[in-house]
């Protein structure tokens, strides 16, 4: 009967504990997990796992590698998580990381990877973040039209320089800020948006006559 309360204690404990770190900001959960409460690390991961999975997956094209990359950017960061300069933004120290280690990966390979995408707009406008790459009110005949343009796609991101790529993928589909993107590529903002533009203009050009 005791061992039962106590576990029921616990269960509760934990529960409590889940609660108040989730409603803390990535700044308060680092400098919880500094201080010694080691589940504030597993509320980071919680929170950016998924996120950067897409975010590598997407980079370089390969799922099981990005598992694993994503993997190793979480052991990087509880290694190094002391030496963060918490006057910066968390997600933009994750992201880093993750972007560094996709360029490694990149730069092993000898072929070029694919970013897998559904639709693309045909207008880009900044006021309009993260793209939306799937149209819900769309009817089943379309689906022929949304593959052929996903092959059409599928083959101009491929084409993209890396370093196109990358800021492409933090601004359209992570939605990250300009400074966020000149933090994690260590790009100055000047940089950044010349090579938003040049994506952008690759895509408009060959996508255009394919969207309405």
């Amino acid at each position: 009967m005791a061992d039962t309360v106590r576990k029921q204690m616990v269960a509760v404990e934990g529960a409590t504990v889940r609660e108040r770190l989730q409603a803390m900001d990535d700044s308060a959960v680092v400098t919880a997990f500094l201080g010694g409460e080691e589940r504030a690390f597993s509320e980071l991961v919680t929170r950016y796992q998924t996120r950067l999975l897409n975010f590598v997956y997407r980079t370089i094209g390969d799922r099981e590698k990005a598992e694993d990359l994503v993997q190793e950017v979480f052991i990087r960061v509880y290694r190094h998580l002391h030496r963060f300069d918490r006057s910066k933004k968390f997600s933009s120290w994750v992201y880093t990381i993750a972007s560094n280690l996709a360029k490694n990966e990149l730069r092993n390979r000898s072929r070029n990877p694919l970013v897998l995408f559904q639709t693309v707009q045909k207008n880009f406008q900044d006021e309009d973040r993260p793209l939306q790459f799937e149209d819900t009110t769309s009817r089943p005949d379309d689906m022929y039209r949304k593959r052929h343009l996903r092959e059409i796609v599928e083959e101009t991101v491929a084409k993209l320089p890396e370093h196109h790529r990358n800021v492409f993928i933090l601004r359209e589909l992570e939605g990250k800020s300009y400074e966020e993107i000149a933090e994690i590529t260590d790009c100055n903002l000047g940089t950044v948006k010349s090579r938003l533009n040049r994506a952008r203009n690759s895509f408009a050009e060959i996508i255009a006559p394919y969207v309405d």
